[in-house]
């Protein structure tokens, strides 16, 4: 099924590459006033199942995607990614009729480690070297204790990363995976790496710097009715389903909770998933509450609440088959499963064999920044080491 898709793609890019556009989408439009722009039936999205409409409303804002129009204009297919591993696919087909699919992103995945001497400020030297504008962030929300005051860093002190990032179409896709990293402050190495098994970072002697997160469950449910999917072939189907979230059957007007403390960022409608609230946790989580039927008195949008909170009513609003509460959890705007986070059991540190296997990788990395560093002839950024961990060929 998948070559068949991809022989597809292709042909549409040769019979009509003089009309493909790379577009960003704009800032408030939806997946329907875009259909209604290019004169597609609205029926298309309204005959669409539960997830898929869900789907059409993580579309976001200044998101990259590709539209193929024919010579006067109409509509003829258009890619929107809504996620690092899904896109819609809206095309016409040979009976001129307008039709809807969900299709994986193949992307190309590599690592890097990187040293870089600053010559002039931390984000300008960093993106200078690996092209990327958003790895200065990141690394700085890692360095957030009083110790590390990036202000008396000195030219001539190093920065050295070792990170994963996707790439498609040969653009960064989401945010990149920062696996370790060292920052000198006026000659002093300081030092964060992340463990895959608890998803935190630590210096080198072990000790964590990451803030803890604790979700909990935001709803008294009755039943799991959809589970969090990022890209699964259906195989009675034969297509690609995705649900970025999970949804908890519960009656109307239940009350919905806050699942952690957080800033109320938005509070409103959105698309398909009727009336939302969305709550930045800081540190890259962001947790979102579709279809309420109303909100809770007090709560408005910028506010601060407390984990517990009680912000709304479990509802059926926008496109829903029955009262239930959709909760979306994200990363650095990447979605995952809400309930790897609500059920993840508390990890207080490192001990024994995990401590002694973290601290072995540690070494081993600070070796290689190290070489690099000690060798005063480097007066330029350089790239150490380049590994492609995944390389598939691009739909589109």
């Amino acid at each position: 099924m998948k070559k068949i898709i991809l022989t597809i793609i292709i042909l549409f890019n040769f019979l009509y590459s003089a009309q493909v556009e790379e577009l960003s989408w704009p800032r408030g439009e939806s997946f329907l006033t875009f259909l209604d722009k290019y004169k597609v039936p609205q029926k298309l999205y309204f005959d669409l199942e539960k997830e898929d409409k869900e789907l059409c409303s993580e579309i976001e804002a200044d998101r990259r995607f590709y539209l193929y129009t024919e010579d006067d204009g109409s509509l003829n297919q258009v890619l929107i990614p809504v996620s690092d591993d899904i896109q819609l696919h809206v095309y016409k087909d040979s009976n001129n009729e307008y039709k809807f699919q969900t299709l994986p992103i193949n992307y190309t995945e590599y690592t890097e480690t990187v040293a870089i001497k600053i010559t002039e400020s931390v984000s300008h030297d960093i993106q200078t070297a690996t092209g990327d504008v958003t790895l200065s962030s990141v690394l700085k929300s890692l360095f957030q204790d009083p110790s590390v005051n990036f202000r008396k860093m000195k030219k001539g002190d190093f920065i050295a990363l070792k990170y994963t990032q996707k790439s498609y179409l040969g653009r960064p896709l989401g945010m990149p995976d920062l696996t370790a990293a060292m920052v000198q402050i006026a000659g002093k190495p300081f030092y964060r790496f992340k463990n895959d098994k608890d998803d935190k970072y630590y210096d080198e002697k072990g000790v964590g710097f990451t803030k803890s997160y604790f979700f909990q469950m935001p709803v008294t449910f009755q039943r799991i009715s959809s589970v969090f999917t990022k890209k699964r072939w259906h195989p009675v189907l034969k297509r690609f389903r995705a649900h970025l979230g999970t949804d908890f059957a519960a009656p109307t007007g239940r009350n919905i909770y806050a699942a952690a403390d957080g800033r109320v960022e938005f509070m409103g409608v959105k698309g398909g998933y009727g009336n939302v609230i969305i709550i930045n946790h800081g540190n890259g989580y962001k947790t979102l509450y579709a279809h309420q039927k109303g909100f809770a008195k007090g709560i408005r949008q910028g506010s601060s609440i407390k984990k517990g909170t009680h912000i709304g009513y479990v509802g059926s609003t926008g496109l829903s088959s029955g009262p239930h509460l959709h909760l979306g959890l994200y990363k650095n705007g990447t979605a995952i499963d809400p309930m790897s986070v609500i059920t993840k059991p508390k990890i207080e540190g490192l001990d024994g064999k995990e401590k002694a296997s973290f601290l072995a990788n540690t070494q081993n990395i600070i070796k290689k920044f190290n070489n690099e560093i000690e060798n005063e002839n480097r007066t330029i950024p350089t790239r150490l080491e380049r590994i492609t961990d995944r390389s598939e060929i691009n739909i589109l």
